[in-house]
C-alpha cells in the first residue's frame, strides 16, 4: 500500500556525513548530561514507601496529587490500580520526613473531611485483621488503607540491574539476528543507530529531569525493537535492489532503496505516533513519561534508521557481493574424469 510514489530517489547519503555529524553531537550531549545530571529514579529503583488506597467513588488522582504535594513530595506518583476507586502511591523515601504512611493516610483524610480510625476487619479466609480506615462525621468510610510497602535500596538495585541485563540481552540478540539474516556490516550499523537512540531518550529524561521508571524502561526496549524493525526493511530493500539494479552503485542502491520505502514509513510511523500522542494527552500522569520515551524514539528512530543505520553500513564498505552470494559456474564436463 502506497500513498505516494517518488519516481526520482531522494539522495540522501549525500548528505550523511552532515547529518551523522549532528548526531555524533546529539550523542556526545546526552552522555554528557547523564554523567553530569543523572536519571531522576523513580521509587522502584531508589526505594520507598508504596501504598494501595481505596475510596467507595472514583478517585481524583489530581487532587491526591496536590494534596501530597503540599506535604512535601516534589514529584508523587499517583496511578489507578485495577479500577477506578483503586489508586496507588509510591512515594520515594525521605521527601515527607519519618512515619510516611500515616503522615500520607492523614493528609489525604482531612482533605476528604474525616478522621483515620483503626478498624477490626475480617479477610477472605475468616481472619481478623485490623486496618485504618477514614471515616467522615456521619460514620462513612471515604477512604480505606489497603496495604503499606516499603520498597528498600535493595530491592531497587536488582531492578536496576535486571532493567540492564534485559538492555544487554536485547542488543546482543539484535546483532546476532542482523548478522545471520544480512551480513556482519549491517549488524554493527543497526546496534550503532539502535544505542544511538537509546542514549538519546536518556539524555532527554536525564536534561529534563523527568522520572525514570520501569515504565519508561519498558518504553524503551520497545523503541529498540521499533528501530530495528525499520532498519531491517531498509536493509531487506537495499539487498533486493542489489538483486534487480546491477548497473547500481552502492550509493545509489541505498538512496534508491530509503526512497522506495517511505510511503511505507509515513504510514506506519504515522499510524503508531498517533496512537502513541493519544497517550501522552489523554492517558493521564501513569501513562505520560512512557508515551513521552516512545515519542522521542519513534521520531529518531526513523532518523537513524536513514542517516546512523544506512550510512554507516555504506562506511562500513557493504557491496552486492557481502549479501548475494556469486553463482558458481558448472564445470563442463560435470565432474566426470577423461
Amino acid at each position: 500500500m502506497e500513498f505516494f510514489k517518488i519516481k526520482r530517489d531522494i539522495p540522501f547519503m549525500r548528505h550523511a556525513l552532515i547529518f551523522n555529524v549532528i548526531s555524533a553531537l546529539t550523542f556526545v550531549a546526552a552522555v554528557v548530561f547523564l554523567a553530569t545530571k543523572g536519571l531522576h529514579l523513580s521509587v522502584e529503583f531508589t526505594g520507598g514507601t508504596v501504598m494501595e488506597l481505596r475510596y467507595p467513588h472514583a478517585a481524583d488522582q489530581e487532587k491526591i496529587r496536590r494534596n501530597l504535594e503540599k506535604i512535601g513530595y516534589e514529584q508523587p506518583e499517583v496511578s489507578s490500580f485495577g479500577t477506578a476507586q483503586d489508586v496507588l502511591l509510591r512515594l520515594p523515601k525521605g521527601q515527607a520526613g519519618s512515619n510516611t504512611s500515616a503522615k500520607v493516610f492523614g493528609a489525604l483524610c482531612a482533605a476528604e473531611n474525616g478522621t483515620p480510625k483503626q478498624i477490626q476487619a475480617t479477610t477472605e479466609k475468616g481472619e481478623a485483621v485490623s486496618r485504618t480506615g477514614c471515616f467522615d462525621a456521619a460514620g462513612k468510610e471515604v477512604v480505606s488503607l489497603q496495604r503499606v510497602e516499603f520498597v528498600g535500596p535493595q530491592v531497587g538495585e536488582e531492578l536496576a540491574q535486571n532493567g540492564m541485563n534485559a538492555l544487554v540481552m536485547v542488543v546482543i540478540g539484535v546483532m546476532i539476528y542482523l548478522a545471520v539474516r544480512f551480513e556482519w556490516k549491517f549488524a554493527v550499523a543497526a546496534i550503532v543507530a539502535n544505542l544511538h537512540d537509546v542514549v538519546i531518550i536518556l539524555g532527554f529524561f536525564a536534561f529534563f529531569q523527568w522520572e525514570f521508571s520501569l515504565t519508561v524502561l519498558a518504553a524503551v526496549l520497545a523503541v529498540l525493537g521499533y528501530s530495528v524493525n525499520e532498519s531491517v526493511v531498509i536493509f531487506d530493500r537495499i539487498r533486493e535492489t542489489f538483486r534487480k539494479q546491477r548497473k547500481m552503485g552502492v550509493t545509489e542502491v541505498i538512496d534508491h532503496a530509503i526512497t522506495s520505502t517511505i510511503s511505507r514509513t509515513i504510514i506506519t510511523h504515522g499510524c503508531t505516533q498517533m496512537m502513541v500522542l493519544s497517550m501522552l494527552f489523554f492517558g493521564g500522569q501513569t501513562l505520560h513519561y512512557f508515551a513521552v520515551a516512545l515519542t522521542i524514539g519513534i521520531l529518531f528512530g526513523i532518523y537513524s534508521s536513514v542517516f546512523v543505520a544506512a550510512a554507516i553500513a555504506m562506511w562500513l564498505g557493504v557491496k552486492r557481493e557481502d549479501l548475494i552470494k556469486p553463482v558458481k559456474q558448472r564445470d563442463e564436463t560435470d565432474g566426470a574424469v577423461v
